[in-house]
């Protein structure tokens, strides 16, 4: 196993909190030579922070905008858009959010906005009441209706314009790293989640893993988690690392496929 992939909210973390398996877990990943690649809805800010911060291998933002790694002078990024672009999208943005501010009783804007370059996120029970799965439904309804994609993360709804998501961008960390296509090598990858925005990385990775939490959503998923943990959240996280360290004979070398797991 070369890597794994994970969601932060909800898999990584436990009401809010990074809890101290979880750091445990990362530790212990990189000392046995698992790699462990974020890949979260949360904004650029957050992002450069845990990229120079948490002991990882890389972190891929904004549901895929982009991905961050700790270089020898300072953090490296990879952009899958212009700064013009950005720009461009982010003013077609605020009309999108004013509509659905209007619109959607109890709604607010993720107090994490202004650290983001690419998608706006709108909060529905991070720090507001719970809204009903008919008003995130027409939260998402609105971000179609201009165009825009939208996922439903275990938090926020985030809506952007572009092509880009947690997969292409997994893909193409492989693809810069490790110099592999991720299809050809499939089986040397793994990812945990724990929402439906994380339905297209259980598709892709045959080893694949959602937290306990995740099953309130597992009706509204196609295609679910190979195996779902007996923890919640960052219990059912730092259980996932133990289970591949436990099936690592010794850490991965780039050049050589490891058949165990």
């Amino acid at each position: 196993m070369r890597l794994l992939f994970c969601d932060i909210d909800d898999t990584m973390t436990t009401g809010g909190l990074v809890p101290r398996e979880t750091f445990d877990a990362l530790w212990d990943a990189r000392a046995a030579g698992l790699r462990v690649v974020p890949v979260t809805g949360r904004p650029a800010g957050w992002c450069d922070h845990i990229a120079r911060m948490w002991p990882i291998d890389g972190v891929i933002g904004e549901n895929g905008a982009f991905y961050f790694r700790k270089a020898k002078f300072g953090i490296r990024r990879i952009h899958s858009q212009t700064p013009r672009m950005r720009a461009l999208n982010r003013r077609k943005l605020q009309v999108i959010e004013r509509q659905i501010l209007a619109q959607v009783p109890g709604s607010a804007v993720a107090s994490d906005q202004p650290y983001r370059e690419y998608d706006l996120a709108i909060d529905y029970c991070e720090d507001v009441k719970r809204l009903s799965r008919k008003s995130v439904r027409h939260i998402v309804e609105i971000f179609h209706a201009h165009g825009a994609q939208a996922k439903v993360s275990s938090i926020h709804v985030n809506g952007w314009f572009g092509d880009f998501d947690k997969l292409a961008m997994a893909r193409r960390y492989i693809h810069d790293i490790d110099g592999v296509d991720l299809d050809a090598e499939a089986s040397e990858y793994a990812f945990i989640g724990d929402s439906p925005n994380d339905e297209p990385m259980f598709a892709a990775f045959p080893v694949s893993f959602g937290v306990a939490n995740i099953e309130p959503f597992l009706d509204d998923l196609t295609h679910k988690p190979a195996c779902i943990t007996h923890a919640s959240g960052g219990a059912g996280f730092a259980e996932v690392v133990a289970m591949l360290i436990a099936g690592l004979d010794r850490p991965p070398q780039p050049q050589k496929k490891t058949t165990r797991r």
